[in-house]
């Protein structure tokens, strides 16, 4: 069984979601760590956890920052972690694979599908064998107890409940 370890330095955790249906708003967990565990070559018995703090949850607006980290959204004080774990992995061919798991936010566990493409494995610098991983998905962030909402004088959405997840993830062999 191989472990392999985040490397933070070279992944990046991020979110999107759509403000006034307009635009979109990109959001980054600067501090996160995540493991795989696997017998395989191909990461098909592959075993993922992963959390971030939300604490280092930033939008590049102090203030936005502030109202994620709230009750009304992520509620940091007392929810201060979210988190991943897989149950499945399945190889769907080429380098493509779709990765289930149970995604807790806010003390909410549901179950998550993700995309996986996977990069490959080199050797570094330092000798390290590293693996890529690029993950995307979905979710609605009101199943996860990110309920506040608001609508503008025009009857506009001022923020999605769909978000984005996308995830560069390089991996160090222990």
């Amino acid at each position: 069984m191989a472990t392999w370890i985040i490397d933070p330095s070279h992944s990046e955790v991020s979110f999107k979601v759509k403000h006034l249906v307009i635009s979109t708003v990109t959001g980054k967990f600067s501090s996160f760590e995540g493991s795989l565990e696997s017998a395989k070559d191909d990461f098909t018995d592959a075993r993922i956890s992963f959390s971030a703090q939300v604490e280092s949850l930033s939008t590049g607006n102090d203030q936005r920052d502030g109202h994620l980290k709230s009750a009304d959204f992520f509620d940091a004080e007392n929810h201060p972690t979210l988190t991943f774990t897989s149950t499945a992995i399945a190889h769907k061919g080429g380098s493509d694979y779709v990765l289930t798991g149970d995604l807790t936010i806010r003390g909410t566990t549901k179950p998550v599908t993700l995309n996986v493409e996977f990069g490959g494995t080199q050797v570094d610098f330092y000798g390290n064998t590293v693996a890529g991983f690029e993950i995307n998905g979905k979710i609605n962030r009101q199943e996860y107890g990110l309920h506040w909402s608001a609508v503008t004088e025009a009857g506009g959405i001022v923020v999605s409940d769909e978000v984005k997840i996308h995830i560069n993830a390089e991996l160090i062999k222990k």
